[in-house]
C-alpha cells in the first residue's frame, strides 16, 4: 500500500509491506520534520546538499535507539560536511572503525554513453567536470595551479642536487596523552626535491600525522636516504619544539646536518606557493617522480598534490605539501650559467675555486 500527501509544502510517501514494515520517502528541506520517528535504517540521498544537523542531531540520534544503520549518497559539493564524513569512513578514527567508504566515477559507468560525457564535459569548467562525473571533492580551485600543468617524469632526466624542505604541522598536549606529551594537530610533509638549471624533479614528498618524536625520526631519515645540499625547517615554535628530538635521532643514526631557516619573508603563504610553483608548473620546469615513494607515508602522494593544487586557495582545505613544496625555492641554489661559456675566468685558488 502507498499513501502520500502534502503539507505546507512537504511531500511524504509511504510504502506499507506485507510484514508490516514502511518505507518512508521524505524531504530534508525542513529538518524538524523529521523528528519523532523511529528508524532502522536511513538512506540520505544527495547529503552534500542537506543541512549537516539533519544527520547529526536528527537520523544519527534516531537510529541509536535500535542500533540501525545509514547509507549516504550522492554528488560531491566542495568539502563540506559530505566530505568530512566521506574521509572519516575512509580513514576509520576512533568511532568509525566499522564504517565504509566507495567512491565511484561516472567516467568510468558502462551504462553511461561515453559520446555524451564528453560532450557534457566539453562545455564544464575542469573542477566541474571534475567533481560532476570524476566523484571528486574539490573546492572550485585549480586557478592558480591548474592540474593540466602538472607532469610526470623519470628522475635521470635531472642531474641536479637533492634539496629537502619540511613543513610541520601544530603540536598540542592533551588528548589523552600523558603531561607534556605532544601529539599531531594537521599533517607534517617533507618534501625531497633534484634541481638543476632546467628545474626541479620531486622525488617524494612524504606526509603523515605523527608525534613529534616520530617527526623528528622521519625527517633524519629523509636526509640520511638522500644525502641533500640543504635541508630546511620554517623557523619558530614548531621547530624549536622538534630541535631536541632531531638532535637525540641524529646521534641515535650517527647522521648529522645542518637545519637552514626557511621563512616566510612578509608574504602571506598563498602569496609565496603562487610565486614559487605557478610559473615553474606553466612553463614545464616542475616534474613529478612518476614512481611511487619509498616510505609508506608518501604511496599515492602525487595525487593527493594535485588535488592539493586543484582546491587551493580554498581555506577548506590543506595545502601542508604545497607548502613544503614552494619552501624549496629558497634552498635551492642553482646556477644558470655555464661557466666553461666564460672566456676571462681565472681560478686563483684551486681548492675553494675561488
Amino acid at each position: 500500500m502507498i499513501r502520500a500527501r502534502t503539507a505546507a509544502g512537504y511531500a511524504l510517501a509511504v510504502l506499507t509491506l506485507i510484514n508490516g514494515r514502511r518505507i518512508s520517502i521524505k524531504g530534508a528541506d525542513r529538518p524538524d520534520s523529521l523528528r519523532g520517528v523511529g528508524i532502522s535504517h536511513a538512506v540520505l540521498d544527495e547529503y552534500a546538499f542537506m543541512k549537516p544537523e539533519v544527520w547529526e542531531l536528527i537520523i544519527q540520534p534516531a537510529l541509536a535507539d535500535v542500533e540501525g544503520t545509514a547509507l549516504f549518497i550522492g554528488t560531491p559539493e566542495g568539502k563540506n560536511h559530505f566530505y568530512d564524513l566521506f574521509e572519516k569512513a575512509r580513514t576509520k578514527p576512533v568511532g568509525y572503525e566499522d564504517w565504509e567508504a566507495w567512491q565511484f566515477e561516472s567516467l568510468r559507468n558502462p551504462t553511461l554513453d561515453p559520446k555524451e560525457i564528453a560532450r557534457s564535459i566539453g562545455t564544464m569548467s575542469v573542477s566541474a567536470a571534475r567533481q560532476e562525473f570524476g566523484a571528486s571533492f574539490n573546492s572550485g580551485g585549480g586557478v592558480h595551479l591548474r592540474e593540466e600543468w602538472w607532469r610526470y617524469g623519470k628522475r635521470e632526466q635531472n642531474n641536479g642536487n637533492y634539496y629537502i624542505a619540511v613543513d610541520l604541522a601544530g603540536f598540542t598536549a592533551g588528548g589523552g596523552l600523558k603531561k607534556g606529551q605532544l601529539k599531531i594537530k594537521d599533517e607534517h610533509a617533507i618534501c625531497i626535491a633534484k634541481c638543476s638549471a632546467d628545474g626541479w624533479f620531486v622525488e617524494e614528498i612524504i606526509t603523515g600525522r605523527w608525534d613529534v618524536k616520530e617527526t623528528a625520526l622521519r625527517i633524519v631519515k629523509a636526509y640520511r636516504d638522500y644525502r641533500p645540499v640543504k635541508l630546511g625547517i620554517e623557523k619558530g615554535a614548531l621547530r624549536n619544539a622538534c630541535g631536541p628530538y632531531l638532535d637525540d635521532e641524529m646521534k641515535r643514526l650517527q647522521t648529522f646536518f645542518l637545519i637552514h631557516d626557511l621563512t616566510h619573508g612578509g608574504k602571506a603563504k598563498a602569496d609565496r606557493i603562487v610565486w614559487s610553483l605557478q610559473g615553474r608548473l606553466e612553463k614545464k620546469r616542475l616534474v613529478l617522480n612518476e614512481e611511487e615513494g619509498h616510505s609508506e607515508y608518501a604511496v599515492g602522494w602525487q595525487r593527493k598534490l594535485i588535488e592539493q593544487g586543484n582546491d587551493f586557495p580554498s581555506p577548506l582545505t590543506h595545502d601542508d605539501m604545497l607548502d613544503a613544496l614552494a619552501y624549496i625555492d629558497q634552498l635551492a641554489s642553482v646556477s644558470y650559467h655555464d661557466v666553461g661559456e666564460i672566456d676571462t675566468l681565472e681560478i686563483l685558488d684551486q681548492t675553494v675555486g675561488f
